[in-house]
């Protein structure tokens, strides 16, 4: 980043807010957040959302991947869900996505990053968060959660979105 450019955290500004995710996509939840923050606090702001998006479930659990099996956010839940919803499908194409939205003076940004590949049939690995143990990249033989930190983040959505902003600055 630009030395002229400082990063601050939400607890930075005092923002202990429950920001709302109302949108029904992932771009329209990135722009809340970060307007939220431009609107309350006055502080130009980027802010990401990101959505596990399964071509034979028509795109879902989508813009709801957090709270798929119910309000609770619980991933263990999510994963079951989204297994038994794909038990008879033979099309098991999936891919992540993250959107940062920029908000600036001059209006907003948004930088998209996507990661292809798969639903496995079973977890595996215990590194990651969410659907990482069933969510295996195209081009490789390891769900995210039996890759390290470093490799997910080189081929992964948010890594990605992460150096499309970056160049844009």
């Amino acid at each position: 980043m630009p030395p002229y450019i400082e990063l601050l955290s939400l607890t930075d500004i005092g923002c202990n807010d429950e920001i709302p995710e109302s949108a029904n996509t992932i771009e329209g939840n990135a722009l809340i957040k970060a307007n939220f923050v431009k609107e309350n606090y006055g502080y130009e702001c980027f802010a990401d959302d990101t959505g596990l998006e399964v071509a034979a479930l028509n795109n879902e659990p989508g813009v709801y991947s957090a709270r798929y099996a119910g309000p609770e956010n619980n991933a263990e839940s999510n994963m079951n869900k989204l297994l038994v919803n794909l038990e008879n499908k033979s099309n098991r194409n999936a891919r992540f996505k993250t959107v940062i939205a920029l908000t600036l003076k001059e209006g907003h940004q948004l930088f998209t990053g996507i990661c292809e590949g798969e639903i496995t049939k079973e977890k595996r690995g215990a590194d990651g968060f969410g659907y990482d143990p069933i969510f295996q990249p195209k081009g490789f033989d390891k769900t995210f959660a039996e890759m390290t930190l470093e490799q997910k983040s080189e081929i992964g959505h948010r890594g990605k979105a992460v150096r499309l902003l970056i160049e844009f600055f």
